[in-house]
This record gives structure tokens, sequence and C-alpha cells, in this order.
């Protein structure tokens, strides 16, 4: 895959900021359920059980808000280095509310802002990869100032993505970006940013995406 087409920087702060609403709204919405059932219902189960989901919803929201900061954001000043535990703690508190589990092989050590931030971004494609569920798989290897970084997905029906098939080297001029795409595409940019090559591929029953330094410059 080759970059060809990127889009406007004003475009892809919207979709974005869409895929981020996208992926708070369902908890945002339970707990404004829960809080409406526990406003006009006298029943004690039924209140006990809006709280329970209230609480819920709540720390999913949370989770995935905390998640978003590091994955998308602007996290730490300009050349910032992030702590790779609260990496993965961030992503922790993500896997508590979907169907993967989560297998982490770092060290214990700070890495710069936009590889965590690319990391992050790795590994919602490997749950994107497994939509029945298993396991993401996190590595780290090398030399943490030019780090190859690894994310292997492994369960039912594993795949590469399409979007992420289509997006991840950037836009073809007949393609068309949304919210759901944008976020294999900023992945792309983000790797290409830091000079890696980033691959996405099927190695034989699990999906496997790593980005890496390549001699020659970066490639996809």
């Amino acid at each position: 895959m080759n970059e060809t087409d990127e889009v406007s920087a004003l475009e892809l702060a919207a979709l974005m900021c869409s895929r981020v609403c996208h992926d708070v709204i369902s908890p945002v919405g339970a707990i404004t359920n829960g809080l409406e059932v526990l406003a006009d219902d006298d029943d004690p189960e039924m209140k006990a059980h809006a709280m329970d989901l209230i609480t819920k919803s709540a720390a999913q929201a949370s989770a995935k808000l905390q998640f978003a900061r590091l994955c998308f954001g602007a996290a730490g000043s300009a050349g910032a280095e992030l702590d790779l535990q609260d990496a993965k703690g961030v992503a922790e508190g993500l896997m508590m509310g979907e169907k993967a589990s989560l297998v982490w092989d770092a060290p214990a050590a700070t890495m710069g802002k936009d590889y965590v931030k690319l990391l992050l971004n790795m590994i919602l494609i490997g749950m994107a990869a497994i939509p029945r569920g298993g396991e993401v798989a996190v590595s780290i290897a090398g030399d943490l100032a030019k780090p190859t970084i690894r994310v292997r997905s492994t369960g039912q029906a594993a795949r590469v993505p399409e979007e992420t098939a289509k997006f991840l080297g950037g836009r073809a001029a007949d393609r068309f970006l949304d919210a759901r795409a944008a976020q294999p595409y900023f992945t792309g940019l983000v790797a290409r940013s830091l000079d890696l090559s980033i691959d996405a591929r099927m190695d034989g029953d699990a999906f496997v995406i790593e980005a890496s330094f390549a001699e020659g410059g970066a490639g996809v």
C-alpha cells in the first residue's frame, strides 16, 4: 500500500471527533437510561439494576475517554515521553468492556509520545481484526528510540479489517473516507510521520500489524 491522496487536516479532525463520539455515545446513553429509571421507578430491584448499569457504563465511558486522550490527543508537550505502564493501563481499561483480552510484552520504561500513540492505534486495529473476541498480544522490541512495535491478534474469524486494508497506506482518490475508516488512516499517518514502515497482514490464522524502521525510508 502506498500513500496517495491525503485528506485535509480539517476533514481528518472532524472524522476523528466523530469516531470518539461514536465510541462514548453508547455508555453515556446507558447512564442516561439508568438515571431515568432511578427517577421514575420505585421498585428497589429496578433501582439496584439501574445503579449497576450506571456504575459500569460510567467506568466504560471513562476508560474509552482516557484511551482516546492518549491514542488520538496531544498528551504531553512537544517531544514528550510517556510511561508505557500508563499506556498499558488505559489499554487494559478499554479491554474490560470488550470481547478481547490483552497480553502485554513491553519494558517498564518511557517512550516518545507519538510511538505510544501509534501503539494504541495499532491495538485498536488489532481488536477490530477479531470481532468475535480473542487475544491481542502487544510486543515492543529493540531500542525504544527506534522501536519495533507489533500487535498480534488471535481469535475466531481473525482477518485484516477492510478499512485497514484500504486506508492504512493512505487514501486513493476514488475511495471515500468516513469516521470508521479514519482510525486506520490516522494510524498510517502517525507511522509515516515517524519514518516507520507499517504492515498489516495475516500470519497463518492470526492477524499481525507491525511497525518498524526500514532501510530506505518508510513504507506501508
